[in-house]
Parts: structure tokens; sequence; C-alpha cells
């Protein structure tokens, strides 16, 4: 089972936190996503800390979101990314600005997710975005999309995820999945028949009021009662969502690829969750 897990970069120029939790990571996940941006707040950028993971001899999955950059800045950045080094990048269309601290900022979404999967796969032909083709040849990037398996309308998503693999799409990322029934249907009818591998999201619950926020303010989140129940009862939190996540990773084994984990401002857990789920 491939296992990545998610990093986010620091609100300030200091990334030594950020490399430090990514470090304890090391040998024990194939890869580390950098966040871009997420929740529409301020962090340094994703394409900075992708490359100082890279010096620290570890695999890089960079986020690019179409929110904040016209198509000139995403297509810069793409062959920045090849440039450095940086081979896996997730395509995304962005939280909206609304939901995040600055919400007067000015959102550009020139493209989004579905487009920038094109781009990426354009450059990857060496194709001139203007015409013809570029000067020194082809980016070599391997590009990946993020689903949601929670979803309501399945014929709708089939069809977005579809125009995602029609568009360069190599890999699925889903938001994070409590139930493995509503996985397994995901890759039954929809990943494995596109022949799209799926690394299952694994979100990090701390505590119930934690699970209720998200409940409440992340789109497509549905945190079961049964797991808010259990996080209401425990004694000791904070190891009942390590609990919880190690479990769920059990639970999805041989229903996808691999899993994702999210453990948001408590990346020193994943060790810990990895070591419960015990599947290495």
């Amino acid at each position: 089972m491939t296992i990545t897990a998610e990093v986010m970069p620091p609100r300030g120029g200091d990334a030594s936190k950020t490399l430090a939790a990514a470090r304890s990571l090391k040998g024990k996940v194939q890869a580390i996503n950098v966040t871009d941006g997420s929740r529409a707040i301020m962090r340094m950028s994703s394409l900075a800390v992708c490359k100082l993971l890279l010096e620290e001899g570890l695999e890089p999955i960079l986020q690019i979101t179409c929110r904040d950059k016209n198509r000139i800045g995403l297509q810069a950045e793409i062959l920045g990314a090849n440039a450095l080094g940086i081979k896996n990048v997730l395509c995304l269309t962005g939280d909206p600005v609304r939901v995040g601290d600055q919400p007067n900022a000015r959102p550009v979404h020139d493209y989004e997710s579905v487009q920038l999967l094109k781009q990426v796969s354009a450059l990857n032909r060496g194709e001139d975005p203007v015409s013809g083709f570029l000067d020194n040849g082809p980016t070599n990037l391997f590009p990946g999309a993020a689903a949601d398996p929670n979803s309501t309308n399945f014929n709708s998503l089939r069809k977005r995820l579809e125009r995602k693999k029609n568009n360069g799409a190599k890999f699925l990322q889903t938001q994070m999945v409590m139930d493995p029934k509503i996985l397994e249907r995901f890759c039954k009818e929809i990943a494995d028949p596109l022949e799209l591998p799926t690394l299952a999201g694994v979100f990090l619950l701390k505590s119930a009021k934690n699970a209720h926020f998200i409940n409440k303010a992340v789109p497509g989140a549905c945190i079961p009662e049964v797991i808010l129940n259990r996080l209401e009862r425990a004694e000791n939190p904070s190891l009942e969502g390590i609990l919880i996540a190690a479990e769920q990773i059990k639970s999805f084994t041989g229903l996808a690829k691999g899993v994702h984990i999210m453990a948001i401002k408590a990346e020193n857990k994943i060790t810990d969750i990895i070591e419960r789920a015990n599947i290495n």
C-alpha cells in the first residue's frame, strides 16, 4: 500500500518546523504533499517547500491551485517545478477566498483544475501555450487530481473525473473518507474503471469539537455520528483520533491503492498513526 502524508507550509519565512515534521516521515511514507494556500490562508509557497524537501532526500507532491494565479503564472510554476526536479503535481481549483482570513483578496481562476491538468499535459508533450513547441523540450511531470467520494451526485462526479482522466490525470487523491463502504463504491464504480490509482484521504480528528467544526465548515465533510460519539466519550480524545485514523487505514487496505494522511498542525502524530495501522 502506498502511503503519502501532508505538511502545511509555515505562515512565515522560516520553514524549519515544517521540515522537521517532514523529516520524521522519512522511510515511513512514499511522498509528502505540500498544501498550496489551503483554506485560502497565506503561507509560504508550496514550490519553495517542495524544493526544500527534495534537498532533504524526500519525495514531494506539489499542490498547484488556480485561485491565485493566471495562466501565465501557472505555466511558469509548472516549468519551474520541472526545472527544480519536482515531478509530482496535484492540480486543484483552490478553496474560495471567502473562507480564508483575507476575504477581500481578489481570486483569479483563469483556469480551474481540469484546465490545469490539460496545461500540464500539453507542457509534458512539449507544446508551447502560444504556438509551436517549447525551446528546451517537454516537461516530465506526473499530474494528479482531487476527488470527493462523499459526493451525493455520483453521476456528476463520474463525468468530472472522466474529464480529469482525459486531460491527463494519472492518480487521484480523495478528500477525507470515513466509511469504507463509500470508498469501495467510489473505487469500484468510478476510479477503477477509469484506471486511476486512488489514495484515500485519512484525516486525523483531534476531538469531538474539532470533528463538529469540520462537519460544519468543510464542504463535503461527512463525519458520521458513530465517530462523533467515540470522540465525545473518549477519556483521551487525541489518542482516540489516532486510533480512528489507524483503523480507517486498515479498513481501506485492498480498496484503494493507498492512503493520504492529513493531520493539520499535528504532523508529529502521523508516524504513530502508521505504526498503529501496522501495514508496513
